[in-house]
């Protein structure tokens, strides 16, 4: 299956995840009058928002380049990230303002905790299933709202489990009490998933450089071939672009190379760092060593 097409496969079927599990827990929370329940369901509707809009950036971002995008349309996709992490900082706020208000003021729920234990239960296996196959595509694709949206999915895990533990423990003890403190734990783990993903796509959309470990790559490729073309120092420039890379760099050659030379071994050298990264976009500019140097090379004569 084509690439795109997968992508927007799994972000339709998150949609569709979200929806049915919004439902089931808002249902759920108005029955039982379990606030950790009722914050699970604030989580789901904000997971339908983060799908919803990652749906939409997954197909702006699959266009072609044109005349008012040259450099294509990537920067979607960090943006709905970006958004996504926002909305889930918003849902982790508005849970800990109620639960510390039910504690403050000491509001009791007769919580009928069978149907909260099946729904949760139900949320869990869900969201394990998703969430796999998000993680997946956005790994195949180096799609940040994917990997944003699974990321979503993976702290709504954590947070049903917790929910989840929590009603089997009132259940049990009867202490209704630790229904907001539940709430809260649950919202510190959306708040710090939250975080991250905003930080990562706000990293993106501000051209942040690629991790050191990508660079490093890139130079090991350079080095191979050593004796034939050098790195110009700080040449490198690379950042993320939605699901694609962007790489540009200097390379030097010594004045009486060939150009078809110079031309077949930057060739090679986009090919070997394509195989690494498959998705991504590479500019090579090429000089001779003694450039703008004091040398006998016909290249500096005039300079």
């Amino acid at each position: 299956m084509e690439l795109n097409q997968k992508k927007k496969l799994v972000a339709g079927l998150s949609i569709t995840s979200n929806v049915v599990l919004s439902v089931l827990k808002i249902i759920t929370g108005i029955l039982s009058g379990s606030l950790s329940i009722i914050s699970e369901a604030i989580h789901s509707m904000s997971d339908f928002f983060a799908s919803v809009l990652t749906f939409f950036s997954v197909i702006k971002s699959s266009k072609p380049a044109d005349k008012d995008h040259p450099y294509g349309h990537g920067k979607y996709e960090d943006m709905a990230g970006f958004i996504e992490g926002i909305l889930i900082i918003f849902a982790a706020i508005y849970i800990i303002f109620e639960a510390t208000r039910k504690i403050i003021f000491g509001i009791n729920i007769e919580a009928e905790n069978i149907m909260g234990i099946a729904v949760m239960s139900i949320a869990i296996i869900f969201n394990i299933i998703v969430s796999s196959l998000l993680f997946k595509v956005a790994k195949e694709t180096n799609s940040i709202s994917l990997y944003a949206d699974g990321e979503h999915l993976r702290t709504d895990i954590y947070s049903s489990f917790g929910v989840l533990i929590g009603l089997i423990l009132i259940k049990i003890t009867g202490h209704t009490e630790l229904d907001p403190i539940i709430a809260i734990l649950v919202a510190v783990i959306i708040f710090k998933a939250g975080f991250t993903i905003s930080k990562k796509a706000a990293s993106n959309l501000l051209d942040h450089s690629l991790p050191d470990e990508n660079i490093n790559n890139i130079k090991n490729v350079i080095k191979s071939y050593q004796g034939n073309v050098t790195l110009k120092k700080g040449s490198i420039k690379a950042r993320q672009v939605g699901p694609t890379k962007d790489i540009d760099m200097i390379l030097q050659f010594m004045g009486d190379t060939p150009i078809c030379e110079c031309h077949k071994i930057c060739d090679d050298i986009e090919k070997q760092i394509q195989n690494i990264y498959p998705n991504c976009s590479i500019s090579i500019h090429s000089e001779p060593v003694c450039y703008k140097k004091n040398c006998r090379n016909k290249c500096n004569k005039n300079k």
